[in-house]
C-alpha cells in the first residue's frame, strides 16, 4: 500500500527556509561584525603607528629648529665678529692718515688765514677761520682742492664782522682723502700664477 504524506509539509517547508534565512542573515551579520571589528583594529593599529612616527618627526622638526636657530645665533655673532674686525683693521690701518690730514692742513693755509675751528665728522671737516681778504678764503680752497689727502672743498660763509680787526670770518667744509682700499682676495688663478715654481 502506498505511503502519504497527510502532514502540512508546505507549512513545514516553509518554516525551514525561514528559520534558513534567519541563521543566515544571522551569520551574515556576525560575519561582517566580525570584519569590522578585524578592520577597526587593523586601521586604528595602522593609524596609531603613524601617530607615533607624526610625534617623532615633531620632536625631531623642534629639535633642527633648535639647532637652525643656534646656527642662525652664531651666524649673527660671527658677522658681527668680522664686521668689528673688519672695523679694527680699518681704523689701525687708517692711523697715520689723520696725521697727513693735519700736515695738509698746515700746508694749504695761506698767510693771513687762521683757523678757530676744525671739526670732523666721517669723513667730512667743517673750518672755521679767520682770513685778511676772501681772496685768501678761494687760495685757500684751491690747496684744499690741490692736496693730496683733502678734496671737494665747498664754502658756507664768508662775513665781515664789525670790531674784527683780523678780517672775514669763514667756514667751509671738505671732505678727507681715505687712501684705503678694500683688500679683495686674489682669484685662483691669481694664486696660481703668484706660486713659485
Amino acid at each position: 500500500m502506498p505511503r502519504i504524506n497527510l502532514l502540512p509539509w508546505r507549512e513545514q517547508q516553509r518554516k525551514d527556509r525561514k528559520l534558513a534565512f534567519t541563521v543566515g542573515i544571522f551569520g551574515a551579520l556576525l560575519g561582517a561584525a566580525v570584519v569590522s571589528f578585524i578592520g577597526y583594529l587593523y586601521y586604528g593599529s595602522l593609524i596609531e603607528a603613524q601617530q607615533g612616527r607624526n610625534d617623532r618627526l615633531r620632536t625631531e622638526i623642534t629639535t633642527l629648529d633648535r639647532e637652525i636657530e643656534e646656527i642662525n645665533r652664531l651666524d649673527a655673532e660671527k658677522q658681527k665678529f668680522i664686521a668689528r674686525m673688519q672695523i679694527i683693521e680699518k681704523l689701525q690701518r687708517s692711523r697715520p692718515e689723520i696725521v697727513h690730514v693735519f700736515d695738509s692742513f698746515v700746508r694749504t693755509i695761506p698767510d693771513g688765514t687762521y683757523l678757530t675751528s676744525i671739526t670732523q665728522s666721517g669723513a667730512r671737516f667743517k673750518i672755521q677761520g679767520v682770513a685778511q681778504s676772501a681772496t685768501r678764503v678761494s687760495s685757500l680752497m684751491r690747496n684744499i682742492a690741490g692736496s693730496q689727502w683733502l678734496k671737494e672743498p665747498e664754502l658756507e660763509v664768508v662775513e665781515d664782522k664789525k670790531g674784527n680787526s683780523l678780517g672775514s670770518d669763514f667756514t667751509l667744509y671738505a671732505d678727507q682723502v681715505s687712501t684705503l682700499v678694500e683688500e679683495a682676495p686674489p682669484a685662483n688663478g691669481a694664486q696660481a700664477a703668484r706660486k713659485p715654481k
